[in-house]
């Protein structure tokens, strides 16, 4: 018995080539040359006049050959999409991770776009700032950010000072160096904060992602084994259409 998997992965195929089939007739139809065709016969007057070989053009393209190939393509094409929307309105599974089910009775085409969804979703995550590791630091609950603890520093002030380097005397007056000094005035308190996250919580959500991905494809594959249910659109359709 023929799988919802099976019926997707022909699906494509008789797309593609129904399209490039139709698209060729199209093009055929278009043509005048390919549809009409011509014979001539030459009769002389008398019979000493000079003879000419018949001529005739063949008509290459018969619109009648063409609808007949087109209902026959779209036919195909018709069945094929038919039976896998029917089959999908069927086509459902759980979606489970650690033994929890989280979403019960998924339809497969919604289990199709979670799959997309999740993808996306893993590449956001994993681009989450993270904490500078060089830093210690702790939650601060009052403004919901993290913070490291206080590091002091001293604040310094240049102060100038005399140096003698010789004492006045009867005829020359000192000698002094002027030179500066740092001078603690006071205390820098510091603390930085974050809106980031622990690399820890940024992992953690990263392994909830990929499980939860690992689940929906679960799930789709599963919902895509249903045996397919078959029905025949396209020759109703069309017998009707092209009758």
């Amino acid at each position: 018995m023929t799988k919802l998997n099976q019926i997707i992965a022909v699906e494509k195929g008789v797309k593609n080539r129904s399209q490039q089939e139709l698209t060729q007739a199209h093009h055929d139809l278009q043509k005048p040359q390919l549809l009409n065709g011509i014979s001539r016969t030459y009769q002389p007057r008398d019979e000493e006049g000079e003879r000419f070989p018949p001529e005739s053009t063949r008509v290459q393209v018969r619109t009648d050959d063409v609808l007949k190939k087109t209902k026959e393509i779209l036919t195909r094409l018709f069945d094929v999409t038919a039976t896998k929307d029917l089959t999908n309105c069927r086509a459902k599974a759980d979606v489970s991770v650690d033994g929890r089910v989280l979403l019960k009775g998924v339809p497969a085409t919604y289990l199709l776009f979670l799959e997309k969804q999740l993808v996306d979703l893993h590449t956001f995550v994993k681009k989450l700032p993270t904490l500078d590791p060089s830093e210690s630091w702790v939650p601060d609950p009052a403004q919901g950010l993290w913070a490291t603890e206080p590091v002091q520093t001293a604040k310094t002030k240049k102060v100038p000072r005399n140096h003698v380097k010789a004492e006045a005397t009867e005829k020359h007056p000192a000698q002094v160096e002027v030179y500066y000094e740092d001078i603690v005035v006071g205390y820098w308190k510091t603390v930085k904060y974050s809106g980031a996250l622990p690399a820890v919580r940024v992992n953690e959500l990263l392994e909830r992602v990929e499980k939860l991905q690992q689940a929906v494809k679960f799930a789709r594959e599963e919902a895509n084994a249903v045996a397919a249910e078959e029905m025949k659109a396209g020759d109703v359709l069309l017998g009707y259409l092209f009758s």
